[in-house]
Parts: structure tokens; C-alpha cells; sequence
């Protein structure tokens, strides 16, 4: 059986050892977790969407998987000033990124959004973000923790499961939600862990944690990758 291709906007790397100069790259983990769930991962230039068409480009994919990375802008979704704990901002990939967004959602095609890339989509959408959430007791990084999922959810639908154990790496999260977009998971401190926008045309949810990092070993974790694999071979 063929194996559905999903597109996985590449993060831009200052450094890699291996290749020797700057990179684009993605996470091992992610890649190897789609690999498992029976697509055909396949890293995508994050071009200048002013003058690439996006929509083009998208339209051959069967399914996008958006990841994480660095923060977005701030200017992205109206804020004035920027935290000082604001880090690793690349115009392009923002704009890239957003884009990649805003037209997957407009095509239908089965979307999953991971850490930044629920961020992505949640300012794409007209949202806006807390640019820090603040000290120690609020800290969301290096963390497994409890997240609970609201039922009758895609995000259900697709873990089985009503709370899961997530891995977390984030210090920014949803303020103000993006048009249309409905949360589907919290952690205990009231963080918005998951969205689904349920006007969307396609398979679409979004994670604030990073699945990939236990899927290996947790099936709850895999089950997101293979849910985003299902719905891009259903397209065909």
C-alpha cells in the first residue's frame, strides 16, 4: 500500500554538526513517529509564501503535519512589545508557517499541530498568545503532567482517552482564542493543551505538547500520528 505523503514545514538550524553549516531540519522523533504510523514523512522548504503560492504547493500532500520550534513574533498577533524570554523568532519561517496554516484549514487537507504549530494556528486564526507564562510553579518545560481531553472530541476520538500523560516543552500559551477554534484539552493549571476548529473541511486537531516525544512507548501518544496517517489515506 502506498504510503500517505505528509508535508513537515522544515525548522530553520543555525548549526549542525553533520552537515557543517546551517540546516533545515526536523525532529527525528516526529519523523520517525509518522513513519511508524504508515506515512511517508517528507520535510518542506519554508519558502517566502509572498512569493511561492502555498496553496500550490500543499495540494500534492496528502496530509501537514505542523510542528514545533521557536516563538512566534509578537507582532504576530498585535502585541507592542516583546518579553525578554521571547527566543529564536525567523520572520520567513513565521510567515511560512502561518501560511501553511491558514491554507491547509482552507483545503481540507488532514492537519496535526504540535506545540508551536498549535500556536500557529491559533494566531492564524486571529488569536493571541501569553508571551511568558511566568516562573518555577508555572513551568511547562522538561514535564510530563496530566491533560485532561474534553469527550466527543477529535482528540478523543483519535487517543481513546479522556486525560493523558504529555510531555511538555513550552513557556508560552493560548490567551485569546483564534476565530472558530474550540479547546479540547487542559492542564491542571487551566493551560490550553489542545484546539480543533470544528468548521474545518478536513481531520484537524491541535496538541501543545510533543507526542513525539513518547510515542515510542506510549500508545496514547502514537495514536495521533496514526489518526493524521488514517485521515490522509481516507483522501484518497
Amino acid at each position: 500500500m502506498t504510503r500517505p505523503l505528509i508535508a513537515v514545514p522544515a525548522r530553520f538550524s543555525a548549526t549542525t554538526s553533520a552537515l557543517r553549516y546551517a540546516a533545515e531540519v526536523n525532529a527525528r522523533a516526529l519523523i520517525e513517529a509518522v513513519w511508524r504510523a504508515g506515512g511517508e514523512p517528507a520535510t518542506i522548504h519554508p519558502a517566502d509564501p509572498a512569493v511561492t503560492d502555498v496553496t500550490e504547493r500543499l495540494a500534492r500532500f496528502d496530509g501537514v503535519l505542523l510542528p514545533g520550534g521557536g516563538d512566534l513574533a509578537p507582532h504576530r498577533y498585535g502585541a507592542a512589545d516583546t518579553h525578554d524570554s521571547v527566543y529564536d523568532v525567523d520572520d520567513l519561517q513565521d510567515a511560512f508557517d502561518l501560511e501553511v496554516a491558514r491554507r491547509t484549514l482552507d483545503l481540507g487537507i488532514p492537519l496535526l499541530a504540535v506545540c508551536r504549530g498549535l500556536q500557529a494556528v491559533n494566531v492564524a486564526l486571529g488569536g493571541t498568545l501569553e508571551q511568558d507564562m511566568g516562573g518555577p510553579e508555572r513551568e511547562h518545560r522538561h514535564v510530563v503532567h496530566p491533560v485532561a481531553v474534553e469527550r466527543g472530541t477529535l482528540l478523543e476520538q483519535a487517543t481513546g482517552a479522556q486525560k493523558v500523560e504529555a510531555s511538555c516543552y513550552h513557556h508560552q500559551r493560548v490567551e485569546r482564542l483564534g476565530s472558530g477554534l474550540t479547546v479540547t484539552a487542559r492542564a491542571a493549571d487551566g493551560t490550553v493543551e489542545g484546539l480543533e476548529l470544528p468548521s474545518a473541511g478536513g481531520w484537524f486537531t491541535a496538541v501543545q505538547w510533543h507526542p513525539e516525544d513518547t510515542a515510542h512507548e506510549d500508545p496514547v501518544q502514537q495514536a495521533l500520528f496514526d489518526a493524521l496517517v488514517d485521515a490522509a489515506r481516507g483522501r484518497h
